[in-house]
């Protein structure tokens, strides 16, 4: 059974993560205690083979062969951290991708609640049926990928047995010959049932009839894609460059991190402690980050922390049937609620909960900042912009404004300048010619842009 702790970690308190230290079900001592048994083993081996069993002259070359092993452990000639980090994230991904791709026929049992009517017993069987066809298909489907699933039914006859099928579908079933898996058969029942039930009247409308099918294709979409997980694995030649980089980092320590004779002087070698203490915590570590990847790579097992497929089975069924069968149409009178009459009401504390209303309620990050007397002091500028109406032939937008601007520079500011396109020269437009008005009006306009490009305007 999948171990859960959330409530233990519901709030962060002081040594609330250290009690879970000492839990078994599911922890990682349970995964790593053979290997860590048979790492401390062979290290207790080498270390009396050292110290016991050899000459002078052979603990001479023992100690040059360890001293040559320590220099690659310590040392990115293997790329454990690397390999390890990437591969458990890779796992992790995948694990739960298959969870959120689980299954579940809730929105499928609510859209058939609502769109396939009826009350008597042709309804009653319509609705009923497709959701039998529903939650068929993913015992098929997880029947082909779970251990514990193909345990509970290891034969057709067994999913006859528990109520799934009937035994004219198992024959149906069995009738059409496929190599390939063939969980898909009881959704292609359920929707060739479901237009039956259009043809019916059953299903009311065409736009009732597409939900059924699209929620229908959505549940159909996760079967397929928990059969492809199970199908397509994580390339095996990059689980085995993790292990054997994980294994050999090991193989090494186990000669390499040998407390060797202080005497002799070997550099890093000053002190004799036999047992090595911070190299079995990097096995703990390494070794149970391998030993997670393990554990997620397929979570469809029989290991503590796998799916509960079963139970999930159970639930979908039991939860299907009551939707679109015991609850069709069976709503408690509509009565008028309790703040009815309220216009402003506020919903009851508990006493262990009453400290939460003096909280006050969120209003945004900046409506309790403080202003000083200057940020509150409007400004109003000395020159406001003048905007021309636009006449005749001359334009629109920025081309008709330079046309029209006359303006002169005042203190090298756009507003005066703006201010400066007043009309100073229309005694002079009076007594010129359409022509030579038009030609001058273009050249004040392009010095008006050049003046306003050359002050960054």
């Amino acid at each position: 059974m999948t171990v859960s702790y959330t409530l233990e970690v519901a709030d962060a308190r002081f040594g609330g993560f250290c009690k879970l230290l000492l839990r078994w079900k599911g922890s990682i001592y349970k995964l790593l205690y053979k290997d860590f048994l048979l790492f401390c083993g062979v290290y207790v081996f080498f270390s009396v083979f050292y110290r016991f069993l050899l000459s002078p002259k052979q603990q001479d070359l023992f100690e040059r062969i360890a001293l040559y092993c320590d220099q690659f452990t310590n040392t990115n000639f293997i790329p454990v951290l690397f390999v390890l980090g990437f591969y458990v994230t890779l796992a992790f991904n995948r694990w739960w991708g298959q969870y959120t791709n689980f299954p579940l026929p809730d929105n499928l049992m609510m859209v058939v609640s609502g769109n396939v009517h009826g009350t008597d017993e042709r309804g009653r069987l319509l609705r009923r049926t497709l959701m039998r066809y529903a939650n068929l298909s993913s015992v098929l489907i997880l029947r082909s990928i779970s251990t514990r699933v193909l345990k509970r039914f290891p034969t057709m006859e067994h999913i006859v047995e528990a109520g799934f099928m009937t035994t004219h579908e198992l024959n149906n079933f069995e009738s059409l010959h496929s190599d390939f898996n063939k969980y898909w058969m009881p959704l292609t029942w359920f929707s060739n049932l479901a237009s039956r039930a259009r043809e019916e009247g059953r299903v009311r409308d065409d736009i009732a009839l597409r939900l059924l099918m699209d929620e229908l294709n959505k549940y159909r979409g996760k079967c397929s894609l928990l059969f492809h997980y199970d199908w397509i694995s994580i390339p095996l030649v990059y689980t085995q460059v993790v292990t054997l980089a994980v294994y050999s980092f090991f193989a090494f320590c186990v000669v390499g991190r040998q407390f060797l004779n202080p005497e002799k002087g070997y550099k890093d070698h000053k002190i004799d402690l036999y047992v090595p203490v911070f190299t079995l915590l990097q096995f703990f570590f390494y070794a149970g980050w391998l030993k997670v990847g393990e554990l997620i790579i397929n979570p469809f097992g029989e290991d503590d922390d796998d799916f509960e497929t079963n139970q999930l089975i159970d639930r979908n069924i039991q939860v299907s049937m009551l939707a679109v069968d015991d609850m069709y149409q069976n709503l408690a009178p509509i009565e008028k609620d309790k703040h009815w009459e309220q216009r402003h009401f506020s919903v009851p504390y508990t006493l262990s909960t009453a400290a939460e209303t003096l909280t006050p309620a969120f209003k945004g990050s900046t409506f309790d900042m403080r202003m000083s007397a200057e940020d509150l002091e409007i400004h109003q500028p000395a020159d406001t912009a003048q905007y021309l109406p636009l006449k005749g032939s001359q334009g629109e937008g920025l081309e008709g404004f330079l046309l029209r601007g006359k303006g002169i520079l005042r203190g090298c500011s756009l507003p005066s300048l703006l201010d400066g396109a007043s009309l100073p020269h229309e005694e002079e437009e009076e007594d010129a010619s359409p022509e030579e008005n038009n030609i001058y009006q273009k050249e004040q306009g392009m010095s008006l842009l050049k003046v306003a490009v050359e002050h960054n305007y």
